[in-house]
């Protein structure tokens, strides 16, 4: 078991603070006697929010003390609302499993519902070669139960609004949410007055408002366990000394709002509960459409940061044309449109992509399994995130754990991110409740060994995964590459105990 010791436990210094850290070295001035919690997390996303809504759930961890701190005005998120017709561009899929956990919390009560849209099938295919494979739950489902879903999609907005109402309604004392505030330091509780109480292995928040402005005196908690579900960068990582290892994609993911034609229309499907996946090797990775109620989807394209830069710089109607095209045109014609001379913006008028390809579409056999036409783009939802691979070495140190993208962060291809995020928030829940239930110290390292133990190869295998097929699919060209997933792609079409199982999978159970 690995002992607990200052190399573990040195403070974290953000690296806009620098300063505090020399401070400390030089100066030996004692901490103030901090506030107890047997619960700190940091980060106010659907994993922390999650966390902390798994624990007010249980009977047997309900009344822990607990506390999260969030940088963004947790306020203005509870009260989050947009025009029915309007969706924000971070969207997520949620699978059965991830569904399930939600509605056993009390948090998939509180979404808007009308924000939420269900698919049973999905289409992906290979742009290089033609090959597809299709998922179609429909077929799953017996006549006597409800059709099955593949994913369930809604705005992370729409998710964290929820969980903030499910936390928040019963008005738990033992319950304190930093809002507005940021962690500006953490260290071990060596350095506390000896009067107080033996709190040498606990990490000591300092936390601040973000106003700097603000004549607040930061706040001192202390955490009986404290969980980091503070990002890729997370500070919580950084405290507990432990390292990742990973690579940068190089490759961005361009998303945006679309408003799609009337699906009705043949050929395509009665209702718009189809998600659409091609892999375009030649342009750096796949395109996704993902559907929203009311005709709407969201748009997931991973390409190299050049083809983003230059889709984010054109106007909507040749950014329409191009998604369009990514989506039907061969590799060749859909090369040439991605170098064509950008439009100027101003001439909104300029149709020359949009006449590019209405004149290549005569000229090419298009097949049925494709999406309805984009219409409209939401305006201000075209945007870009670079596109990474992160793993912790480690979930866990005494008095600290990782979930989410702070232990985690994989290639979006799959949709699996805030899936993986939300099994690491119902495990890390069940550890503690198995803790509290035994007597045992929450935040012993024997303790949190539940939880590692059960989530790290699980989240090691999905993330491997991911990259090899980004890997596999962004090799361009008719080379073996091309033959084996082409293969790939065939063979599991033609077996259904195979594409029975990848199904399986899928949903997350």
């Amino acid at each position: 078991m690995r002992s607990i010791s200052r190399a573990v436990l040195r403070p974290y210094v953000c690296p806009s603070c620098r300063h505090f850290g020399a401070g400390r070295r030089r100066f030996s001035s004692k901490l103030a006697s901090p506030e107890l919690y047997d619960v700190v997390c940091v980060g106010g996303g659907p994993a922390g929010l999650g966390l902390l809504a798994a624990l007010r759930a249980n009977s047997v961890t309900s009344k822990l003390k607990v506390a999260l701190v969030e940088t963004q005005d947790l306020r203005k998120a509870q009260s989050w609302n947009l025009e029915p017709t309007q969706f924000s561009n971070r969207v997520s899929s949620l699978t059965p499993s991830s569904v399930s956990f939600l509605r056993s919390i009390g948090a998939y009560n509180h979404l808007d519902v009308t924000r939420v849209q269900d698919y049973h099938d999905m289409q992906v295919w290979d742009g290089q070669t033609g090959s597809r494979i299709s998922f179609d739950w429909s077929m799953e489902t017996s006549p006597f139960e409800d059709m099955r879903t593949v994913a369930t999609m809604t705005e992370n907005a729409n998710l964290v609004r929820a969980l903030l109402r499910r936390i928040t309604e019963s008005g738990d004392e033992n319950l304190t949410l930093f809002s507005n505030s940021t962690v500006a330091s953490i260290n071990n509780g060596s350095d506390l007055q000896p009067e107080g109480p033996d709190l040498s292995a606990w990490p000591v928040l300092s936390v601040k408002p973000t106003d700097p402005a603000s004549t607040t005196p930061p706040k001192q908690i202390a955490a009986r366990l404290l969980v980091g579900a503070d990002g890729i960068n997370s500070p919580v990582r950084s405290f507990a000394d432990i390292p990742t290892h990973g690579w940068d994609y190089g490759r961005h993911g361009i998303v945006a709002t679309l408003a799609l034609d009337n699906p009705a229309t043949p050929p395509f499907p009665a209702s718009m509960r189809t998600a659409y996946q091609r892999f375009l090797p030649a342009l750096g990775g796949p395109i996704a459409l993902l559907p929203l109620p009311n005709n709407h989807a969201t748009l997931v394209w991973s390409t190299t940061p050049e083809h983003a830069a230059y889709l984010k710089s054109l106007p909507t109607k040749s950014f329409l044309a191009m998604v369009n095209a990514a989506f039907r045109l061969d590799m060749t014609d859909l090369t040439y449109m991605m170098g064509m001379d950008t439009p100027s913006t101003t001439t909104p008028s300029d149709s020359s992509h949009e006449d590019e390809l209405t004149w290549r579409i005569k000229h090419t056999p298009i097949p049925a399994h494709i999406p309805p036409p984009a219409l409209a783009v939401q305006e201000g939802t075209v945007a870009s995130f670079p596109l990474r691979f992160r793993h912790a070495a480690q979930y866990i140190t005494p008095r600290v754990a990782l979930v989410g993208d702070a232990a985690h962060v994989i290639h979006p291809l799959a949709g699996q991110g805030l899936n993986l995020g939300l099994a690491d928030v119902a495990c890390l829940a069940r550890t503690i409740q198995y803790a509290v239930s035994h007597g045992m110290d929450v935040g012993d390292l024997l303790s949190l060994e539940r939880y590692s133990s059960e989530r790290y190869l699980p989240n090691a295998k999905i993330g491997g995964a991911c990259d090899l097929l980004h890997k596999m699919y962004t090799v361009p060209g008719s080379g073996p590459v091309a033959w084996a997933r082409s293969l790939g792609l065939e063979t599991i079409q033609r077996l259904p105990f195979v594409k029975g199982f990848l199904m399986k999978n899928a949903e997350g159970y």
